[in-house]
């Protein structure tokens, strides 16, 4: 038979897991959200996307609980499913979630027009796993 404190050691982890992952608690002070909150202020306010990229990131970083750093990719990914999940609370923000993932709306005319008579010609020398290599 198991002892009182061993069962108590065994249960309460179990609950506590069970409470932090109960639906309905309110996610405001996880780091993807506080994460979109700056980004998206910061695009508001006028701040170019890697000002606003950088601070919204080292905050992630920082306040993101585990084992591993996160990773670029992977912020981008949480501060787009926030403002997603959520967007009345980030009124205006989708016109932004590109340039987190490279896209960018202030592209020179003459780039758009070289990059128009490029994409038609077909390099001959192009392998078609080549775009996932990183």
């Amino acid at each position: 038979m198991i002892s009182l404190p061993m069962r108590l050691a065994l249960l309460l982890p179990i609950a506590g897991m069970l409470w932090s992952a109960a639906p309905g608690r309110a996610a405001s002070n996880s780091p993807a959200e506080k994460g979109a909150k700056i980004y998206c202020y910061m695009r508001r306010s006028g701040n170019d996307h890697v000002v606003s990229w950088e601070a919204s990131y080292s905050l992630i970083k920082r306040q993101s609980g585990g084992l591993f750093k996160t990773s670029p990719q992977h912020a981008a990914v949480m501060i787009t499913e926030a403002v997603v999940e959520d967007p009345d609370n980030f009124p205006d923000c989708g016109q932004y979630l590109g340039d987190l993932f490279g896209g960018s709306r202030d592209i020179p005319e003459s780039a758009t027009s070289s990059t128009r008579t490029s994409e038609s010609e077909t390099p001959s020398n192009w392998d078609a796993d080549e775009r996932y290599s990183y």
